[in-house]
């Protein structure tokens, strides 16, 4: 077995730590939601959200921002600084990417490189990046409307920023389900991200 490191520890650090900070936010935001939904009719179950009320949920949800934004500012300036965001994620060609969409859509795509993703998976964890850019600065919108007026105007006013952040929630939600359903069908990428190789 190779003892050659894939995924190194900051990477692996970062990503639990990540899924973590997504998960609690995700719930208690969607608590937070139920309070004063953006879309009529809809409404998340108590089961699957956090904090129990308001305050407690706006409680979970503003400790688990900190952690969220500290790690994904470690998480973006690393791939900067040690160039794994060009080794690793871009770039991303088209001709590629339509390859390996018909390849999965035809569950053929080929996992048998664990040190390079394919074109889809490149694309997707791009996407998940720039999307949490996105849920930051559309909840940091919402949370000082009047502090950033900027912001605001740029996400269309404080009611658009809710609909943004909740978009931009609602892809992450996305990304980690399917995270999960490919973790299941690619066990190996779990030990992967536990133990580095």
């Amino acid at each position: 077995m190779s003892r050659t490191i894939i995924q190194p520890l900051w990477v692996r650090t970062t990503h639990w730590i990540n899924a973590v900070a997504v998960v609690l936010m995700v719930m208690s935001g969607w608590q937070i939601y139920d309070a004063s939904p953006v879309f009529a009719g809809l409404k998340f179950p108590a089961s699957m959200t956090l904090g129990g009320w308001l305050g407690g949920a706006l409680q979970w949800h503003f400790a688990f921002m900190w952690l969220l934004v500290a790690n994904y500012l470690v998480y973006v300036i690393l791939n900067i600084v040690s160039k794994r965001l060009w080794r690793k994620l871009l770039p991303i060609r088209s001709g590629a990417l339509w390859q390996d969409l018909a390849a999965a859509l035809r569950g053929k795509l080929a996992h048998e490189d664990p040190t390079r993703y394919n074109a889809v998976q490149k694309l997707a964890y791009v996407v998940v990046i720039v999307d949490i850019a996105v849920v930051i600065l559309s909840g940091l919108a919402v949370w000082k409307s009047v502090q950033f007026p900027l912001l605001r105007t740029l996400m269309g006013g404080y009611d658009n920023a809710r609909v943004v952040h909740f978009f931009a929630m609602s892809v992450l939600v996305a990304f980690f389900v399917v995270h999960v359903v490919m973790v299941a069908l690619v066990p190996r990428s779990l030990l992967l991200m536990i133990r580095g190789r």
